[in-house]
């Protein structure tokens, strides 16, 4: 209903005018036997009724609501006249006694349909059809007894509310949809998207030509902005409904699809299907959300991340893509306000790391301005600027932050450089790969690289050697140092025997840490990225997909993936080709495990006695290195002493039983 039909002085008039529309109503409501002087005074009363009728329709500002359901539902004079009875039961006190009278039954103080066949004009069996308009979209409602004929006759609610000018959404559908609200603004690229949206149905030759409108890709966080914008072009509102809120149930399915057909109808309104978050392996929820999509027949919008297939339903698609980076630099300063101004082009590092939506952005800049109110009302002015820039980071990290829960795991990283022990060539590649996160955007956007080729754009990194030398270690010193988030990827979980499913899984992953373009640990590599097989049957042939697919993607990654090998001679040499950096751990020496032992321990821990170069005698990695200090440490603790030498020969034992090796003569040669 527009802002015109809504106004005050439409909806006076609208009252009026239904009151006297009742009025006609209850004048042809006259008993069939009667006195000539009752007819005459009957027919006076029915004159005066239409007379008031044509005054109050003169006076509507807008068509009135009762007018509007008759056009919208197509209602014949004889159907219009049976809503209207059944809206004067409950306007008009006078309407039951009325009804009862007639019916010869003074507990009949409601219409029927024998009542309204007998004594209305232009009667009709055929509106009594469940399929004519006033059963189908359920305007009234029968209520249960003996006959069809006598059953008591009831308005729907949210057509009462609708005819008396005080619209809302039905409260069955209250669990099921929810408003959209137009955006106040959108990037350009969006805008335009919204335009061709609109154009689609623009360019519709009817209602059942009219096709769904599909929008797909991984930026979901666009979609109702983009749809809401489409919409408002059209002059339609915009609710949306989930997926999973769908009821299995046919018949229950039915219901609903009747009940927004209506709504739609009535509220001048499209549907967003939000289909985002449905799995395409769950065959009960797609095909429910199929069969809505079929059967619905109103303005139709779909969100999903992938494209689905409905062969009952006519479908144009969509795909909508992130602001680009420099939408994404617009919304950041019109965001920040003039805290932009102060932050000395931190904006252009925040695009060139995170790829985010709007409402992440402005989400992110809430939490910035609320950390510079924090630091000058600390008194600390001058470090204002400094602590926005840092939680703004932050901010981004967490609005990116992928949903990954059941395929990777989030490492917190608690090692810096300090922690790594490595020769000066392999710490030397680590800082060029940090550099090279850091310099993307400077180098692939400023300086012109990412034109000349949009191939091997993505930073990919292979960390070779044996089981404790470091790898994991170094993966999070380099989210340390980036400030980023760094993600162990669980290969049980990305790998699977059926075809096509750890292609799926892989882009999961891939499309889940774009945005924030996440440090990707994919540790132990060897099981997903060995050599090629030579194609013997079709299992070898999509053994070789998962691996060009991988190898496709994170050249196109714009973070960084780092792929850990215990056997780097095991891996395809094609695929090490692609691999921009290569770092071998090697197996620490005597002084690189004496450096180890320096470092292991906290400076909160007592320690007394502590041989570092007798302990570097221990012919181990870092990693078991780490797991002797703090199992010492246990034992040191439960004797109530520091750690000394014995506590770390009991460790060291424990730890080569683990091993399934013995400590030999030269490893422990001096020890207490």
């Amino acid at each position: 209903m527009s802002a015109v039909a809504v106004s005050q002085d439409w909806a006076a008039a609208n009252q009026r005018y239904l009151m006297a529309a009742l009025g006609v109503v209850k004048a042809a409501l006259a008993p069939a036997e009667t006195s000539e002087e009752d007819r005459a005074r009957w027919k006076a009363a029915a004159a005066e009724a239409h007379a008031g009728l044509s005054a109050a329709a003169e006076a509507l500002p807008a068509p009135a609501a009762l007018d509007q359901v008759t056009a919208i539902f197509g209602l014949s004079d004889f159907e219009r006249d049976i809503l209207t009875l059944c809206a004067g039961v409950e306007l008009d006190s006078a309407v039951g006694p009325l009804c009862a009278t007639l019916s010869g039954d003074p507990r009949a103080t409601y219409p029927t349909f024998s009542l309204a066949l007998a004594v209305l004009p232009g009667a009709h069996w055929s509106a009594l059809s469940p399929t004519a308009p006033l059963r189908r979209w359920r305007l009234i409602e029968v209520t249960p007894g003996d006959s069809l004929t006598a059953s008591p006759l009831r308005i729907d609610e949210r057509i009462l509310h609708y005819l008396a000018g005080t619209p809302h959404m039905d409260e069955r559908l209250a669990g099921f949809v929810t408003p959209v609200r137009p955006p106040d603004s959108l990037p350009d690229s969006h805008r335009a998207l919204a335009d061709r949206v609109a154009a689609v149905w623009a360019g519709a030759t009817s209602s059942s030509a009219l096709p769904a409108i599909q929008l797909a890709g991984a930026e979901t966080a666009a979609k109702r902005p983009v749809a809401a914008a489409a919409c408002t072009r059209l002059g339609l509102g915009l609710s949306e409904m989930s997926s999973h809120a769908l009821p299995q149930a046919p018949a229950d399915l039915e219901s609903l699809v009747r009940l927004w057909e209506r709504e739609a109808a009535l509220s001048s309104s499209a549907l967003l299907l939000d289909c985002d978050d449905i799995e395409m392996a769950d065959a009960a929820r797609v095909g429910t959300a199929t069969r809505l999509i079929e059967r619905l027949n109103t303005p139709l919008l779909l969100a999903s991340r992938e494209r689905l297939t409905v062969p009952g339903r006519l479908l144009a698609t969509f795909t909508v893509e992130r602001p680009t980076l420099d939408e994404q630099r617009v919304i950041w300063r019109q965001a920040l306000g003039p805290l932009a101004a102060q932050l000395n082009g931190h904006v252009v590092a925040l695009t060139a790391q995170f790829n985010l939506s709007a409402p992440a952005i402005e989400a992110a800049c809430l939490e910035a301005g609320a950390a510079k109110s924090d630091a000058e009302g600390d008194g600390q002015p001058n470090d204002a600027s400094a602590e926005v820039a840092r939680v703004l980071w932050d901010a981004c990290r967490s609005q990116a932050r992928p949903r990954l829960d059941d395929l990777a795991q989030r490492i917190e990283p608690a090692a810096t450089w300090d922690d790594l022990v490595l020769p000066e060539a392999q710490r030397l590649i680590l800082r060029e790969i940090a550099a090279h996160v850091r310099q993307r955007e400077q180098v692939y956007g400023t300086w012109g690289f990412a034109a000349k080729s949009s191939r091997g754009l993505g930073i990919s990194a292979l960390f070779a050697g044996a089981s404790g030398t470091g790898k994991t270690t170094a993966a999070e010193v380099l989210a340390d140092e980036l400030r980023l988030d760094l993600y162990r990827i669980d290969l049980s979980q990305v790998v699977s025997k059926y075809i096509g499913e750890t292609e799926k899984n892989l882009r999961r992953v891939f499309d889940a840490a774009e945005a924030g373009g996440a440090i990707l640990l994919f540790d132990e590599a060897d099981a997903l990225f060995g050599k090629r097989s030579e194609v013997k049957d079709s299992h070898d042939r999509y053994a070789n997909i998962e691996v060009s697919y991988l190898l496709q993607r994170m050249e196109s990654y714009r973070g960084l993936a780092i792929l850990t090998t215990n056997m780097k001679n095991a891996l395809d040499p094609a695929f090490l080709r692609r691999i921009r950096f290569i770092v071998h751990f090697p197996f620490p020496d005597a002084a690189q495990r004496a450096e180890i032992w320096r470092r292991i321990f906290p400076a909160a821990t007592p320690t007394e006695g502590l041989d570092v170069a007798q302990l570097a005698q221990l012919n181990v990695p870092g990693g078991n290195i780490r797991n002797i200090a703090l199992l010492a440490a246990f034992l040191a603790a439960d004797d109530g002493e520091p750690v000394r030498m014995t506590h770390l020969l009991r460790a060291a034992q424990s730890e080569y039983t683990k091993l399934e090796k013995a400590l030999t003569d030269a490893e422990v040669r001096g020890w207490a």
